[in-house]
Parts: structure tokens; C-alpha cells; sequence
């Protein structure tokens, strides 16, 4: 495929919270164009919109092309994250991201016309892809002719109306090895209480395919219940997603007798669930409750893992609670194969639709038959609920005597 004649330069850029699939996606937007398009120069603004904003970025040499497929073994971005929203004025001012009564559209507008850039390339979420909306909005309506061709990540696997983000299967795959070490401390006290906290803000998909994940593995293993290694007590024996309503007066007498019975309980839980009954309950208090750029809780403030352990201990009986987060562990890794598949699929394709002038966000559309596609930017939202009605969760949950 030869390039069109008006592609001469393209910048990536990544954003948002990290995921298992930022540093594979710049290895592969990388190598396909060295394939297809070599003579089109690359450039990568550093720490996001940050970089883009103070005019921070690196040539991608010949040498970074010879060796990005390293890019694919590796977690985290070599380019660089950070949580900025274009609109966010008063934010961007305080950070020193923009002068007192500057638009910040127009400063990162202006940046990528003195960069001589033809395409941006985004890799971010539902914000990061909504913010390269705005700007490719303004860019229009001020005649600069930009391409901007997203890709979609989010472990949660939440963007509207992608059936699959970036590094969604390697979080929930790494999330259930991190349960491993951390079910084994049911066996650290009598009567122990423990919360599995899995990332996920308005979205259990994360959360319950880490279960099904660390299930699956539960399963092949063989147990020894005479010196007492069982099942049971290794078992995953409550998941808590947002879109699911949890009676805590019903979920805590079964869960008593799950504490009698094996002298543990463990509960995977969404960090979602129940925040604005904790939320409410911070407010009534007069305590402050923190929120990111893009207006979101600081959900590492408000600790719901502590709060359901605090509901559940006393009436559970539990001598002794522990809460651990498994989110930074799972979003810092190094993409599986399966997310290696689908980030190849969609990278090759978001530089395919690039170098024809095609923009939107590279995914499987769930509106148009799971078609790969650009889709439109005004169609990405975040929010997108998890179905707690699928087949394979009723029947985890089924299997672990939840209702």
C-alpha cells in the first residue's frame, strides 16, 4: 500500500491510565508503517497530551523502526502517559500546561501544524479518544486537515461501542495470578475475611473475567483436603460488580455460613460497586471527596474494598479482614497473545485507514455486526455497563452459591 501524497509526517501518543497493550500498539503502528509507508516520518509526543501541549517529542529513527517488535514484550509506555483533558482549562493553567487565558485546543492545534503533522494517532480510553474528538473538531473548523485515528484502551472494557478494548484479556488474566498469592492468605489467620479489589469504575466486565480467569485455574488444580488443601477454601465465594445490586443483609448470613463452613471467605470485588453509597456517606460526613481532570472520584481515596470489608466483617464473624488492589499489577503488564492478536488486527488497520484520510477509533463495532472499523469519534463513549446476565457469569456465580 503506497501512501497518500499529502501523509508526509504522523505523531503518536499515549494516554490515560496504563493498560497491557500501549506499548505493543506503538511497536505495531511502528512496524506497519515501516511495511507499508516507510518513507512517512514518525514522531512520538512524550507523556500524552502533556508532551503535545509543551512540545515535547522524539523522532522515531531507523533504528527504533528495526527494533520496535521489542516493544511487544514489554508493559507500561515507552512514550509516556499522563491524565490531561484539553477542556480542562483551570486544571491545565495550574499545572503550567497553558498560559492564564489561552485555549488549550488552539496551543495543541498550533503545536501539531508547527510539527507538520498529518495524523495523530491516539492510544488511550474512552477520555483520551474523546479529547482527540475535540481536537480534531477544532482543527476542522480552523481548516487544518488532520487525521486522528484512535485505538481503544481501557482494562475495564468500556468503551461504547467496542466489543474489545486493548489489554482487557491480559488484565483479567494477570489479575487471576495475582489472586493466586493473594487467596493463599486466607490460610493466615482463623476466620479471615478477604477482598480481591479489581479495577473497574462503572464497569464489572474486568472483574468478573478475573474471577472466571482464576476459576479456571482453580479447577486444574488437584487439592490435598486431609492435611487442608481444598478447593473450597481457595475458591472465589462472592464477585460484586456495579451493574449488579448486592442485598449486603442477604449476601452476609450466606456468607456466614460460607465463613463456618471454611473458616475463610474471599470476595472479588469491582472497585465500582457501592461507591455512591460511599460517596454519599463521605459527603454526609463534610469530608471532601477528590475527583481526576475529567471530573472522575479518585476511587484510590474513597477505598471501597475497605468499606465492603468493614460491612461484611462484623456480621460474617470474621476475625481478621484483608483488602488487596489488584489494578496496578494488571495494567502494567506486557500484553498476552490474545491481546497481541487484536492489537496487531487493529494497528495494521489504524494505519491502514490513516493513510487514506479515514478518521475515528479502530475497533469491532458492536452497532455494525462487530465489523473492524474507524468508528465514528461522536459514537465513543465511556460507561459501557457489563451484562451481568451473560451465560458465563450466571454460571460462575451459580457455582459459587451467589444469587
Amino acid at each position: 500500500m503506497a501512501a497518500d501524497k499529502s501523509v508526509r509526517r504522523v505523531a503518536l501518543l499515549t494516554a490515560g491510565g496504563l493498560a497491557p497493550c500501549l506499548s505493543s500498539a506503538v511497536g505495531g503502528l511502528i512496524e506497519r508503517y515501516t511495511q507499508v509507508a516507510p518513507d512517512v516520518e514518525i514522531i512520538a509526543y512524550l507523556n500524552g497530551y502533556h508532551g503535545l501541549l509543551s512540545g515535547r517529542h522524539l523522532e522515531v529513527t531507523p533504528d527504533v523502526r528495526a527494533k520496535a517488535g521489542l516493544l511487544h514484550k514489554f508493559g507500561g509506555s515507552p512514550i509516556g502517559n499522563s491524565r490531561v483533558k484539553l477542556t480542562n482549562t483551570a486544571d491545565l493553567v495550574k499545572r503550567g500546561l497553558i498560559a492564564d487565558g489561552q485555549n488549550a485546543l488552539q496551543v495543541a492545534a498550533e503545536r501539531l501544524v508547527a510539527d507538520g503533522v498529518d495524523v495523530l494517532h491516539t492510544i488511550g480510553g474512552d477520555d483520551t479518544n474523546t479529547t482527540a474528538a475535540d481536537l480534531a473538531a477544532y482543527l476542522h473548523e480552523h481548516d487544518y486537515d488532520l487525521t486522528v485515528v484512535g485505538l481503544p484502551k481501557t482494562i475495564d472494557n468500556d468503551v461504547i461501542p467496542i466489543r474489545q478494548s486493548l489489554g482487557a484479556w491480559t488484565a483479567a488474566e494477570q489479575g487471576a495470578i495475582f489472586a493466586r498469592n493473594i487467596i493463599a492468605e486466607h490460610s493466615s489467620n482463623p476466620r479471615m475475611l478477604v477482598v480481591h479489589e479489581v479495577m473497574g469504575r462503572n464497569c464489572g466486565w474486568l472483574t468478573a473475567a478475573t474471577a472466571q480467569e482464576y476459576r479456571n485455574w482453580l479447577k486444574q488444580q488437584e487439592w490435598n483436603p486431609g492435611i487442608g488443601l481444598t478447593a473450597a477454601g481457595w475458591d472465589v465465594h462472592a464477585v460484586y460488580v456495579p451493574e449488579a445490586t448486592i442485598d449486603l443483609d442477604a449476601e452476609a448470613e450466606r456468607l456466614k455460613k460460607v465463613m463456618d463452613e471454611n473458616d475463610c471467605v474471599n470476595i472479588f470485588l469491582s472497585e465500582g460497586a457501592g461507591v455512591p453509597s460511599i460517596v454519599a456517606e463521605m459527603e454526609a460526613r463534610g469530608e471532601a471527596v477528590g475527583r481526576d481532570p475529567f471530573g472522575h472520584v479518585k476511587l484510590d481515596t474513597i477505598n471501597p474494598g475497605a468499606w465492603f470489608a468493614q460491612q461484611f466483617a462484623e456480621r460474617i464473624g470474621a476475625e481478621k479482614t484483608m483488602v488487596q488492589k489488584s489494578g496496578y499489577f494488571s495494567r502494567s503488564a506486557a500484553a498476552n497473545d490474545r491481546d497481541l492478536a487484536l492489537i496487531k488486527e487493529c494497528t495494521d488497520y489504524a494505519v491502514d485507514a490513516a493513510l487514506r484520510g479515514e478518521s475515528g477509533v479502530i475497533g469491532h463495532d458492536e452497532e455494525r455486526g462487530d465489523e473492524l472499523r474507524a468508528i465514528e469519534f461522536p459514537r465513543i463513549a465511556g460507561g459501557k455497563e457489563f451484562n451481568p446476565e451473560v451465560e458465563w457469569f450466571t454460571t460462575l456465580l451459580t457455582e459459587i452459591g451467589q444469587h
